[in-house]
């Protein structure tokens, strides 16, 4: 094949990312983000548009790191008819060997052929998602992207459905020294990163990559599929301290717990993201945690897993098959059972970055608040109970998760972890809370206020969480993130509307995601899943600072459900299949059903709610998703499902008012859903 470009389908441009727009040239150093009043500052950014047509766009280290860490949320995006375009940063060649690792046969080292054999291996997984035979031929071509870069595309549709896959491909390595490509050319102004053309591509020859270009053309590549969501990596993984020894064996880099390239192609798709929110696009953004799942108890049941597992035998193919594609059929010390037998875990999990609820409610049902194109905004509910247009509340660019509370007169506060700086080449690199308050109830809002980091320094800044916050009667307002350190960091609004200053709760080997709740006695409780149990924190009094409890409480893989029923706490979670085992043995898995205890660790009244996933409660309800992602609803002895419908985005939300439940939550097309059961 020759170097062609063909078209992009109906209301996109063939060419994947044209001329830069004028004035944006403050992209090019990353993204130094202006503080906003109520929304943005002057000309900072374009008045946010309507969502387009549902697309998914995830953007990737790897040839893999989908299959691995966005499963099974990408199946069930796919299966429901969205379109999926999937674009790889680096061609994944690393030093050239595709080999089983225990293969004792001569070494080959064909930089050019593993790639390839890696394109083929998604081809083939792909294709096979799609119903397909996996050796189905691929539609293939050359795009022209900005800057007079140019990337393999390769397209199949079935019934419907549609895969794109772009291939940057990159070199994994610098020319000189041997350094980690991508995260070189993060940090390093001067860098030009070569393409590494796959044996057997359309591709015959591509430009190097600057710093600039790579943010150029990635935000030049969101602009022209214009998708309603985007999938990504981690940018800020945990910090975590290792031997070189186990670091090397992880696979993960100095200090924390991912793989460099993840890091890098995370921080240069959020770049990229933020760029395109600054042009009024509107879409929703979840970042995946990767090798985080080494280090924590497993989240996915059996069957889920199995599933997931499935889709990665098609990608490692086997030297012996016969694919037609000379460069080899898959990334082979992948294939067969090899991803289950693992002993990193890597695919027993699926966690995202910044997890809960991608919806907040108000007291009275009217409004919904999320964040869309990286600002907070406003959507009121309809009679029936559909949604209004979005109003733009500013903040951009705030991670995908807001907290809230209702305060005693019944205005509304929101909380968001933004992005204040995104830069790379030695640039400013941070992380703030920051809050907006409304001036009257159901009125407008007044402007952003910063409430800065509980952590000391940019590096450990990056590894918060999204904020929990909760209002207790005595007209206190109580923040809680988790820390660096990973225990959990609480900030409190004063009845005044002061804040008292960051204070450390203490803990340590705690997960993201946190959930709090007041009892019946006016006391504030927060929890969060740890390594062997459920962390707990209450006060001793209403009004009293928070403290530690020790529990002996079930292992939980997700984030933890609370339900005050007087002076206690029901909570509700999913655990281990085998809690003796469940952090360090590769064969673990979650559970399927849900746990119910008591904060204090006698047993609750069972829920029978299978599924996967954490779960909201209200009331007598209970709303969660089944083994195969579908929203149900426990409540009055039974279990509903939720019609099929647009594919929920992240946790959905509960909302019951007279004993009448409302599940709702932002789905695939970038706009609210609703079920009222």
């Amino acid at each position: 094949m020759g170097d062609t470009t063909e078209s992009a389908g109906p209301g996109r441009r063939a060419v994947l990312g044209g001329a830069a727009a004028a004035g944006l040239a403050v992209g090019l150093a990353g993204c130094s983000v202006p503080r906003t009043g109520r929304g943005r500052g002057a000309g900072a950014a374009d008045p946010l548009g309507a969502p387009g047509r549902p697309l998914l766009l995830q953007i990737l280290a790897h040839p893999d790191d989908d299959l691995y860490f966005m499963n099974p949320d990408t199946q069930h995006t796919l299966d429901s008819g969205v379109p999926l375009v999937s674009v790889y940063v680096t061609g994944g060649e690393a030093n050239g060997d595709n080999r089983v690792v225990s293969d004792t046969g001569p070494h080959v080292y064909d930089k050019a052929a593993y790639s390839s054999a890696r394109h083929q291996g998604l081809r083939q997984a792909y294709a096979t998602l799609l119903g397909l035979d996996k050796y189905a031929p691929w539609e293939k071509s050359v795009a022209e992207l900005r800057g007079g870069h140019r990337a393999e595309v390769n397209r199949l549709q079935h019934r419907g459905r549609s895969v794109e896959l772009v291939f940057l491909n990159t070199a994994m390595h610098t020319p000189l020294g041997g350094r980690m490509g991508l995260p070189s050319l993060w940090e390093d102004h001067h860098l030009q990163l070569p393409v590494v053309i796959a044996e057997g591509s359309p591709l015959t020859r591509a430009k190097a990559y600057t710093y600039d270009d790579m943010v150029d053309v990635l935000a030049g590549i969101l602009d022209d599929y214009a998708p309603t969501l985007v999938q990504t990596l981690d940018p800020d993984p945990d910090i975590q301290h290792s031997s070189p020894v186990n670091r090397s064996h992880d696979s993960e880099q100095p200090g924390y717990s991912d793989h460099a390239d993840h890091t890098a192609a995370a921080s240069f798709a959020w770049a990229a993201l933020i760029r395109h929110a600054e042009r009024g696009n509107a879409f929703l953004a979840t970042a995946y945690r990767a090798y985080y799942n080494r280090h924590w108890p497993k989240n996915l049941p059996a069957r889920v897993l199995a599933e997931k597992a499935a889709h990665l035998v098609p990608y490692g193919g086997d030297k012996t098959w016969d694919c037609g594609n000379a460069g080899g059929c898959g990334d082979y010390n992948v294939g067969g059972n090899r991803p289950l037998t693992n002993w990193k875990g890597w695919v027993r999990s699926t966690h995202y970055r910044h997890p809960g609820p991608r919806l907040l409610v108000s007291g009275d049902g009217a409004h919904a608040y999320g964040v869309l194109g990286l600002r907070a905004v406003r959507w009121s509910r309809n009679p029936d109970d559909s949604w209004g247009a979005p109003e733009d509340l500013g903040g951009s660019p705030l991670a995908p998760v807001l907290g809230g509370a209702a305060l005693a007169d019944g205005r509304q506060v929101l909380f968001g972890l933004r992005f204040a700086s995104l830069q790379g080449r030695a640039g400013a690199n941070t992380r703030e809370i920051v809050t907006l308050e409304q001036g009257t109830p159901g009125g407008r809002f007044g402007a952003w206020k910063g409430l800065g980091n509980p952590e000391r320094g940019d590096d450990r800044g990056r590894r918060i969480g999204p904020p929990t916050a909760v209002a207790a009667p005595d007209g206190r307002v109580h923040l809680f993130v988790r820390n660096a350190g990973r225990g959990v960091s609480c900030r409190v609004r004063e009845a005044d509307g002061t804040w008292a200053p960051w204070r450390d709760l203490g803990g340590e080997s705690v997960q993201e995601g946190l959930s709090a709740v007041v009892d019946g006695r006016g006391r504030v409780h927060v929890f969060a899943a740890g390594a062997d149990t459920v962390h707990h924190w209450t006060q001793s009094a209403p009004g009293h600072p928070l403290a530690p409890v020790p529990t002996r409480l079930p292992l939980a893989v997700d984030a933890v459900a609370p339900v005050a029923q007087g002076d206690t706490v029901q909570l509700l979670y999913r655990s281990s299949a085998d809690p003796r085992k469940a952090r360090q043995d590769p064969g673990s898995a979650a559970s399927p059903r849900l746990t119910s205890v008591h904060a204090d660790g006698s047993a609750a009244k069972p829920v029978a709610l299978d599924g996967y996933g954490p779960v909201c409660a209200a009331g007598a309800h209970v709303l969660g998703t089944d083994e195969q992602g579908q929203v149900q609803l426990a409540g009055a002895g039974r279990v509903l499902k939720r019609p099929r419908g647009v594919v929920p985005v992240g946790t959905p939300t509960l909302y019951v008012r007279a004993g009448h439940p409302l599940a709702l939550g932002l789905g695939v097309d970038a706009t609210p859903w609703s079920w009222r059961p």
